[in-house]
């Protein structure tokens, strides 16, 4: 069964949060695409993770090749590398009853956006439906990811 995390940002935005995420991915040697909402928006996670941090270093490809990349971002729905998990984020949306074979899906949302706010519920439902096990997390004032009820 998949698990489909929600991240809830409040106090940072995608660009602050989403390398940390992709770095736990790799230290479980697992594989990631990262849909963005938008070929714009892939094209700008790939710079920033060039760029976010000098002493570190996340392998990826952005484009039409995926294939063998443990780290692959996209606006499309294919996923050539064979992930583990699957991150949506600004916008982008999944088939719900397509997340099988995926051990983990991240939707990471800004609440500060209201049409974010409705399509993480509506995707809440809709992993619920299907019977993946789905969790909410939101950060505390210190910047900790907090699980929530």
């Amino acid at each position: 069964m998949t698990e489909v995390l929600f991240y809830h940002l409040e106090r940072a935005s995608l660009e602050d949060v989403l390398p940390g995420l992709l770095e736990k991915t790799l230290e479980r040697d697992w594989r990631a695409v990262v849909r963005a909402g938008s070929r714009e928006r892939a094209e700008r996670i790939d710079a920033h993770l060039w760029t976010y941090r000098d002493e570190s270093f996340l392998p990826h490809a952005a484009g039409d090749d995926g294939a063998g990349q443990p780290i692959w971002i996209t606006d499309g729905n294919a996923t050539p590398n064979d992930p583990q998990i699957l991150f949506l984020v600004d916008g982008a949306a999944a088939d719900a009853g397509a997340l099988n074979g995926l051990d983990r899906c991240v939707m990471i949302f800004d609440g500060r956006d209201d049409e974010a706010v409705a399509d993480a519920r509506t995707f809440w439902t809709a992993v619920k439906d299907v019977g993946c096990a789905a969790t909410y997390w939101k950060q505390s004032p210190e910047g900790r990811w907090e699980k929530q009820g």
